[in-house]
């Protein structure tokens, strides 16, 4: 799923226009703008509070004091959602270095600890790490999953390698 900060109808920018027509064709486009709309800097404030909204969790990887980032931070927190920020150097990422100072955001260190917070850890054995296992890991559709894996997905579920809740198949 991609959000625009242009109308449905508008490819910005034109250097993505395949890779957003291919989202369009397997995904889902999101504007909260009339066709014809073009994006502007305001725009981008916008659909960058739907973004939020529709995350469970806020992470910045990157962001200046005055940035973009630093609005959707101001926007998570009035939504009350956990702010998680990368680690950085003195000096740089002045945003999310401030976010830690200041106890408002936490820190990834870890990617497989923060990964554990949303989902149980898989270990090698736990399931085979092939085609539908990769599948899996991009929370895809169920119906695109069966689809592709037919009854695999069920017997997935059964055992306890998937979940399938609000349509989409999940890793546990």
């Amino acid at each position: 799923m991609t959000i625009l900060a242009s109308g449905i109808d508008i490819y910005y920018p034109a250097v993505n226009k395949d890779l957003l027509k291919s989202i369009e064709q397997h995904g889902m486009l999101i504007s909260q703008f009339e066709p014809n709309f073009a994006a502007t800097n305001w725009s981008f404030v916008l659909r960058n509070e739907l973004v939020v909204a529709l995350g469970e969790v806020l992470i910045v990887t990157q962001a200046h004091i005055d940035s973009g980032s630093m609005r959707s931070v101001e926007y998570a927190q009035k939504m009350g959602k956990k702010i998680f920020v990368l680690p950085h150097r003195i000096g740089e990422s002045e945003g999310t270095n401030k976010l830690l100072q200041e106890g408002k955001a936490s820190i990834i260190s870890d990617i497989e600890s923060f990964a554990s917070l949303y989902g149980k850890a898989l270990t090698n054995d736990a399931m085979d790490k092939d085609d539908f296992f990769y599948f899996c890991q991009q929370n895809p559709i169920l119906d695109d999953a069966v689809a592709k894996f037919g009854e695999r997905i069920y017997e997935a579920e059964l055992s306890g390698q998937i979940i399938i809740s609000e349509g989409r198949v999940k890793l546990i």
